[in-house]
């Protein structure tokens, strides 16, 4: 079973829904979920917050995290999962935020670092990943982490 089937019947099971706030990976995550028959039951709805305005006003994240972390940070990630959560009124919260490349990289935030993090009802697991390949290989692995970052997350709340 896809890594995306997986999530939404787990999300099924348990009548939970997810929300997703995404910065590099501009929307895949969004599209991995609805490609699944049956997510209009569980997806509620996506932010797309490339910019770091659009990560202050749409899902929350302080603009104090931003400027003392960085957008491609832990913390970030953290609140926006939280954030993109409680905006959508979702039990789930996912986020990805980082440098797909190939430019913006710097010695402490290589090209393909990538935070994701999985908010379920409040609770937080972060993950950093530094991911190889062009940008859209760096943008589909971090879907796919994310999506294996979910379902574990869920997995233990079972």
């Amino acid at each position: 079973m896809a890594k995306e089937s997986e999530l939404v019947t787990k999300l099924t099971k348990k009548h939970y829904t997810i929300s997703a706030a995404e910065s590099c990976t501009g929307g895949l995550l969004a599209a991995a979920i609805v490609n699944v028959s049956g997510a209009s039951h569980v997806f509620e709805r996506s932010y797309v917050t490339y910019a770091d305005a659009a990560k202050e006003e749409l899902v929350y994240v302080r603009g104090d995290t931003l400027s003392r972390f960085g957008a491609v940070s832990s913390q970030t990630a953290e609140e926006m999962a939280l954030g993109c959560a409680k905006a959508a009124g979702a039990d789930v919260g996912l986020s990805t935020t980082g440098i797909a490349g190939p430019e913006g990289g710097t010695p402490d935030k290589p090209v393909g670092l990538v935070y994701i993090a999985c908010a379920v009802r409040g609770n937080v697991t972060t993950e950093r990943h530094i991911f190889g390949g062009d940008r859209f290989s760096v943008r589909s692995q971090a879907v796919e982490a994310a999506l294996d970052l979910a379902i574990h997350c869920l997995e233990n709340k079972e």
